[in-house]
């Protein structure tokens, strides 16, 4: 099996030795080649050459950013298919958050990790396993494979940008407090989202609106966070819309999100929420910013997200370690 080995040299948790370590125990199994990337774009330039290529699979050594930048790379532009079979994603995490890899139920300890796609691997060869088959979105312009939003997460990936840009280092707790800051100052402007899903009347008044492909959101650490615990992999995506910007309702629906994931929870007489459905339409009454993944897309007044089901192969376990039953 040929396999290609895809390394973030700068991504937040990656060292020289876990990418010796990583590197020798798959040579141990596969053909493999190593490449790092150099610049933003460089991972998905080197999964499209892989594909090409004919290999069987791509390891990604990286965090989501990298691993986002693959995925976009082999599937290409959102309606126009990558030709020809793909090859599987297998992922060791790298960077700070690695919500793509602990979603699917990979360890987020990268030497854990490595012997999980290892036993993978076997049992893929052994046994003549399947790869774990999975749904993603886009919005039209590019894949997510976790995450999207328009207006609040958006205007914080921005600002975590603008921080990295200047090289400061981006943590949990910088995240945390620019999502505060820029809660309050969205507070006091008017609600400017439309949100319409199907079958459902329009919904006005929505002041930011979280779009996902998974569960859980996100993670802060080591505590995930939830805003769609029905929504994963198999499924449609999950909406997750605010009418309201009152500081404790608001409150109340952070408890329920970093709290024990239940059906029945995040809900408020104020949310918009929907945990499998085909497609959102998002309109804004002037451009405003657009995250996929932890990047920013920059501002938009209207996207279409849409879940696409069964279009990437993944090395990981038959189901998320964290799925609720």
């Amino acid at each position: 099996m040929r396999a290609v080995l895809i390394v973030n040299p700068n991504a937040t948790s990656t060292t020289a030795a876990g990418r010796d370590l990583l590197a020798h125990a798959l040579e141990s199994r596969v053909h493999l080649q190593v490449l790092h990337t150099d610049h933003r774009g460089h991972a998905s330039e080197l999964a499209r050459r892989a594909a090409d290529e004919g290999a069987a699979v791509i390891v990604v050594h990286g965090g989501d950013g990298t691993v986002s930048e693959v995925v976009n790379g082999l599937l290409g532009q959102p309606g126009h298919p990558a030709p020809g079979p793909l090859p599987a994603i297998a992922v060791v995490p790298g960077g700070s958050a690695n919500v793509f890899a602990r979603t699917l139920g990979i360890s987020a300890d990268p030497v854990q990790a490595t012997n999980q796609v290892v036993d993978l691997l076997d049992a893929h060869r052994r046994d003549q396993r399947r790869w774990r088959r999975i749904g993603l979105g886009h919005c039209g312009e590019r894949w997510f494979i976790f995450n999207a939003g328009m207006g609040l997460d958006g205007e914080v990936v921005a600002a975590m940008e603008a921080h990295r840009n200047k090289g400061k280092q981006v943590t949990a707790g910088r995240y945390v407090t620019r999502a505060v800051l820029s809660f309050f100052r969205a507070a006091r402007h008017q609600p400017t989202l439309t949100v319409e899903l199907p079958g459902q009347e329009p919904q006005q008044g929505i002041h930011f609106a979280f779009i996902c492909n998974s569960n859980p959101w996100t993670y802060a650490n080591e505590r995930a966070i939830w805003t769609n615990p029905g929504t994963g992999f198999e499924s449609g995506l999950g909406v997750f819309a605010s009418k309201s910007m009152n500081v404790m309702a608001n409150l109340r629906l952070v408890r329920h999100m970093v709290g024990a994931p239940r059906p029945d929870r995040p809900a408020a007489s104020h949310l918009l929420r929907e945990d499998d459905v085909a497609w959102v339409r998002i309109r804004a009454s002037a451009p405003i910013a657009t995250q996929v993944d932890g990047d920013f897309l920059g501002f938009r007044s209207e996207l279409t997200f849409t879940a696409e089901p069964d279009v990437l192969d993944v090395v990981a376990p038959a189901k998320p370690a964290d799925a609720l039953s």
